[in-house]
């Protein structure tokens, strides 16, 4: 291997450590949110230690209790995201397509991998 090629490897290696520490470090102390965007902008972000129901633009009304988060209602025809199971972990996300409506978790407890993924 040339000089370059070192240079490159210890560049890609120090990425990926820096990378590493963000995921192992960064989310510590943080509260858990729900993120709510509708049409690709932000509707707005809540906690999820506030048990609360939120209006979404008429179309929408999720309900945020114990932790976790359901979408309670929606006037869309195909009801996937009220047949939706409760969301509590960071990156779950639910999504009403008609609607154009995005609820995810940040900040929120890791997931644990499934029996599919071991």
């Amino acid at each position: 291997m040339k000089r370059n090629d070192w240079f490159l490897a210890a560049g890609i290696l120090a990425a990926a450590a820096i990378l590493f520490c963000f995921q192992i470090f960064g989310n510590s102390g943080d509260q858990a949110v729900v993120s709510i965007s509708v049409d690709g902008a932000l509707y707005g972000t809540y906690s999820l230690e506030e048990d609360r129901t939120v209006k979404i633009d008429e179309t929408n009304r999720l309900e945020i209790s114990g932790g976790t988060v359901k979408m309670d209602w929606a006037d869309c025809p195909d009801q996937v995201c009220v047949n939706h199971r409760s969301i509590s972990r960071n990156g779950e996300s639910i999504i009403c397509l008609p609607n154009r409506v995005v609820v995810s978790i940040e900040n929120g407890e890791s997931g644990e991998v499934d029996g599919i993924a071991r």
